[in-house]
């Protein structure tokens, strides 16, 4: 619902369409979260092929779901600063270079706890 807005909420249908929309969008604009998609596409193909354990299923879906909603959350914060201030401006930089490391620091712990996991599932 729009702020000042008389009208009711979209259904619960559509929300999930405008969620499925966006995503879409985001697949068919955003490098980052294709390539994305891929790596968590990839590692759950790797999941079956080393047949994970519960707890290592557990770790590669919420990683995969994190780091996912992590670069799509950075997307729309670049989207609106960028709508918000068209021309470069420092304080527009600075919070896009934020959110950037927001969504690395996430890639770095995920990958890590994915290679704890591939490797208890490869060696023990």
């Amino acid at each position: 619902m729009i702020p000042g807005s008389t009208s009711d909420h979209p259904s619960f249908k559509k929300s999930f369409d405008f969620a499925i929309k966006g995503f879409i969008t985001a697949l068919k604009t955003e490098r980052n979260i294709c390539v994305m998609t891929a790596v968590a596409l990839a590692t759950i193909i790797a999941g079956f092929v080393v047949k994970l354990d519960v707890a290592g299923w557990v770790v590669v879906l919420l990683g995969s779901g994190m780091v996912l909603s992590a670069e799509l959350i950075n997307t729309s914060i670049e989207t609106v600063v960028d709508l918000a201030s068209p021309e470069i401006h420092p304080l527009a930089a600075r919070a896009k270079d934020i959110a950037a490391a927001a969504v690395w620091i996430l890639c770095m712990f995920v990958a890590c706890a994915g290679i704890i996991v591939f490797a208890h599932a490869l060696f023990y």
